[in-house]
């Protein structure tokens, strides 16, 4: 069966990690050990084979081990269907991190070309009842791993919109300061709306033929003005033409992509996800990452990496089981957290087994 997985992983001076090497293969990777072992930090390494800052959205400075502060190295070799990539990435003394794939320099955007990696942390748990932001990054990890292009996207337009937010700041008038940057923002902007909504098509599509023991979740793009999202370019770029008289009062831009907002219903009950039990809420995220999972198979063959983070603390037995059926028949390469090993009893065999533990202030990592 096609498939995407990391055969190793090798960290150096990451976080609590002083050297570790992980050997594996393609079934999911349970990581069970006490609080503050340094699981999440193996997850963390992990999320970093794909554009942006990772799980925890640190700095590379935050990363590195201390109190060497040398700097860190992740290493790993993944292998999708019968293509192999080796990947780096790695900062020095605090630097900003790099990235090699397969020897050669690279940016940060072309490892979504090659890594589609999906999670799951506890601190989504309040995805649905905290700001516009989270979820804004939420759908885009999402709307990523469909078009790679996405980051690069999002990107271009933040630049051009920090250039003219700062016009705005200082009370520019002349609309010839504007055109150029508000040209590019159109292009960018209506290319990350299109994305968007593409990505929560096939989340929907996929919720919609699943049968999973998980409640679907029905996502609509919502924005902050309540304006009719432009078309194309042009349409964009008249928008921002016309809003820039009450830009300059505010100081920015108060129209465009940054301003969208998720918006997401609990559909057997007909109740928004933010009025929704915790535990309902947990579940509908669970749902998401899963539907995510196989549109992407769907859509390419292959499954996504998935991490997720203190996934199964919250699930009863019968929930949990659930869910290592549908990652199982998913094909996917878990990297899953645990404090006990007993959390994922019902994985047997299915899964490896991945003890991390602390002496002497430095993490060990052994297959049990």
């Amino acid at each position: 069966m096609p498939n995407f997985f990391l055969e190793s992983l090798i960290l150096s001076h990451f976080r609590s990690h002083h050297v570790v090497n992980i050997a594996c293969d393609a079934r999911p990777i349970a990581i069970y050990g006490a609080n503050g072992a340094g699981k999440t930090n193996i997850l963390e390494a992990v999320s970093l084979l794909s554009p942006g800052r990772g799980v925890r959205r640190a700095s590379a400075e935050e990363m590195t081990r201390r109190p060497e502060a040398l700097g860190w190295k992740v290493k790993a070799v993944l292998r999708s269907q019968d293509r192999v990539h080796e990947v780096e990435t790695w900062s020095e003394v605090g630097a900003a991190r790099q990235v090699r794939i397969d020897s050669k320099a690279a940016s940060q955007l072309m490892l979504g070309r090659i890594a589609r990696v999906l999670w799951l942390t506890p601190a989504m748990d309040r995805l649905w009842i905290e700001g516009a932001e989270g979820r804004r990054r939420f759908l885009d990890r999402m709307t990523l791993s469909f078009h790679p292009s996405h980051a690069e996207n999002v990107l271009v337009y933040e630049k051009n919109m920090r250039e003219r937010n700062r016009l705005l700041k200082d009370q520019v008038q002349d609309a010839h300061w504007y055109r150029a940057i508000e040209g590019q923002m159109a292009e960018a902007g209506v290319k990350i709306w299109a994305a968007r909504e593409e990505a929560l098509m096939h989340i929907h599509t996929s919720q919609e033929r699943a049968e999973t023991a998980f409640p679907t979740a029905n996502l609509t793009l919502t924005n902050v003005e309540n304006f009719e999202v432009p078309k194309n370019s042009e349409d964009f770029s008249a928008v921002l033409a016309e809003y820039r008289g009450r830009d300059i009062i505010a100081g920015r831009t108060l129209a465009g992509p940054h301003r969208d907002d998720l918006y997401g219903v609990f559909a057997a009950k007909n109740v928004p996800a933010k009025d929704s039990s915790t535990g309902e809420q947990k579940a509908l995220l669970i749902s998401l990452i899963l539907a995510n999972g196989r549109a992407l198979k769907e859509q390419t063959g292959i499954p996504p990496i998935l991490l997720l983070d203190e996934v199964a603390a919250h699930l009863d037995t019968g929930r949990r089981a659930a869910l290592y059926d549908e990652i199982c028949a998913l094909g996917a390469q878990a990297w899953m957290t645990g404090t006990g090993a007993e959390l994922f009893e019902e994985l047997g065999t299915r899964a490896q087994h991945l003890l991390v533990s602390e002496t002497d202030g430095k993490s060990q990592v052994e297959f049990t």
